[in-house]
């Protein structure tokens, strides 16, 4: 019995998760950046973490030349970002503020928190590839996270 993608999404999408902006630098300089809600811990000891990217994003093709790329953890009132980051749009990074990170990647201002990773594996699953980072720096704050419910964007009530 084969589960309706349709139906599979929707079962899905009551996990609540947060926003992130995963941000690299692909082998000829170009930033390159992505909306990703498929993020999660994978272990302490090494600090690993991952994220999913499907086949078709514009972010995919250049994933095999990404050695560095930052998880950056959207904050509640970056929903515009994660909206524009969503975009299939060339242009995402003119007029959004960020600085460069010890390797050079884009370290989005205003986050929540930031994931500096050295890529570690891809491994193919079904429509997605799935990216493996070992975290080499990371930071936060403390203010309230974006979060992705039900196929909007939605925030903790104080």
């Amino acid at each position: 019995m084969s589960l309706n993608p349709d139906s599979f999404r929707a079962v899905l999408g009551r996990f609540a998760s947060g926003v992130t902006v995963v941000t690299g630098i692909d082998s000829t300089g170009r930033d390159h950046g992505m909306t990703v809600s498929a993020f999660c811990s994978v272990s302490l000891t090494p600090p690993l973490i991952l994220v999913c990217i499907d086949h078709r994003a514009t972010m995919h093709a250049v994933l095999p030349s990404i050695q560095h790329f930052t998880v950056n953890i959207l904050s509640s009132d970056q929903e515009a970002i994660a909206r524009r980051f969503a975009d299939a749009d060339d242009k995402r990074f003119d007029g959004v503020g960020y600085t460069r990170g010890a390797h050079g990647v884009a370290l989005l201002d205003d986050a929540l928190a930031q994931l500096e990773c050295k890529q570690v594996s891809l491994h193919d699953a079904g429509d997605h590839t799935i990216v493996i980072g070992e975290v080499q720096t990371a930071s936060m704050r403390e203010i309230r996270p974006l979060l992705y419910y039900r196929g909007g964007f939605a925030q903790l009530e104080r």
